[in-house]
């Protein structure tokens, strides 16, 4: 037997805890705290077995026409994958020759950088502005390789910082390569760059969407993503005969029928996050604005004490509390936490934990 050598050195993406404990309050992977739309429900009771015994449309006629609909395209311009995380994965195997690189903003979607070792290709990260802020990407390794493809979440992960809009559209207008932005947070944040994808003249930017965060379906695995019909022709040559089954595309189509339902839900939780956001502020944490479903906070500074060693510690005390949150070991991130934003009740019972671990000091 044998293992190719970039698979056997191969890092792998670590994902958030999935505790089986129905009693911790689950802040850690960024899920909805909130029920999908009702017509989820139905189009699941509805469903009739006997589509099961067919292959499910492999070139998703009715869900692309819905997307094109929603955002002002067509459906050639429309790709569905099992998962965003597919779509990155055929982006890397459709965009990428194998002396080029994929590059991505640091700190970012760890995923990105695992993508690159799997296709044995360098992986050259930008580093941000003070911040978490956006700075010119790096579009060439320090080996000379040019980077074909660069994945750029906004809001980005784990930061919960969004990009200007008129930065992103400069930088795809000089850059040779494909830019793929990944929106996985975008109904959370104040605006898209979806128009820059459909736009007629676009030759090289791609928008990603899932349905996991803002739709409440994280447990479905459905994803899409919109760009130059070139490109979006490239992902249906590489991608899987039946990528998405049938019981994904009924729900996905019922749920992208019922905006309103998952708009409701995404301004509850923004209302949430900035409430959040500003109790931790008065307890002396620093938190950037976030435009996601989760904020990335530091905790105030103590004398003598290691801001990393710190933010872990407190990780730990709230996970043997019940409460799971997330921590990312690294120079750029370890002195912060992920918190995903869940019901106000849940919000609370993490800010009672906190008070609990570290009194107020006068």
């Amino acid at each position: 037997m044998r293992i190719r050598k970039s698979v056997e050195e191969l890092d792998p993406y670590v994902p958030g805890e999935q505790p089986k404990d129905r009693s911790v309050i689950k802040l850690n992977t960024n899920e909805n705290p909130y029920l999908p739309s009702p017509l989820v429900k139905k189009a699941l009771e509805s469903f009739d077995p006997e589509f099961l015994r067919k292959y499910p449309d492999p070139v998703f006629t009715e869900l692309r026409a819905r997307i094109a609909e929603i955002h002002g395209t067509v459906p050639e311009r429309v790709f569905i994958g099992n998962g965003s995380d597919e779509v990155l994965s055929l982006a890397c195997r459709a965009f990428v020759e194998n002396d080029e690189a994929i590059g991505s903003f640091d700190p970012s979607y760890s995923l990105y950088k695992t993508l690159a070792a799997i296709r044995a290709v360098s992986f050259v990260p930008s580093p941000l502005a003070p911040g978490f802020a956006w700075s010119d990407p790096v579009v060439k390794g320090a080996d000379g390789k040019d980077v074909a493809l660069f994945l750029l979440t906004n809001p980005n992960a784990p930061t919960s910082v969004q990009y200007p809009k008129e930065n992103i559209a400069e930088f795809a207008s000089r850059f040779r390569g494909v830019v793929l932005v990944d929106e996985a947070y975008g109904d959370f944040a104040p605006y898209s760059c979806a128009d820059l994808a459909a736009a007629p003249d676009n030759r090289n930017l791609i928008v990603m969407r899932t349905l996991s965060k803002s739709f409440s379906l994280a447990g479905l695995r459905f994803g899409y993503c919109i760009g130059p019909a070139d490109l979006v022709e490239a992902l249906y040559k590489v991608k899987d005969s039946y990528n998405v089954d049938a019981v994904a595309q009924a729900v996905a189509l019922a749920a992208l029928y019922d905006l309103q339902w998952m708009r409701g839900n995404a301004a509850k939780i923004c209302r949430t996050r900035d409430d959040f956001a500003a109790k931790l502020r008065a307890r002396g944490w620093d938190v950037p604005k976030s435009s996601s479903n989760f904020v990335f906070a530091r905790p105030p500074a103590r004398p003598g004490v290691d801001a990393h060693e710190r933010a872990r510690a407190i990780f730990e005390q709230l996970k043997g509390r019940h409460i799971y949150v997330r921590y990312f070991r690294g120079p750029e991130t370890g002195d912060r936490l992920r918190v995903t934003i869940g019901t106000d009740s849940d919000m609370e019972s993490l800010l009672c934990a906190l008070d609990e671990i570290e009194p107020a000091r006068a």
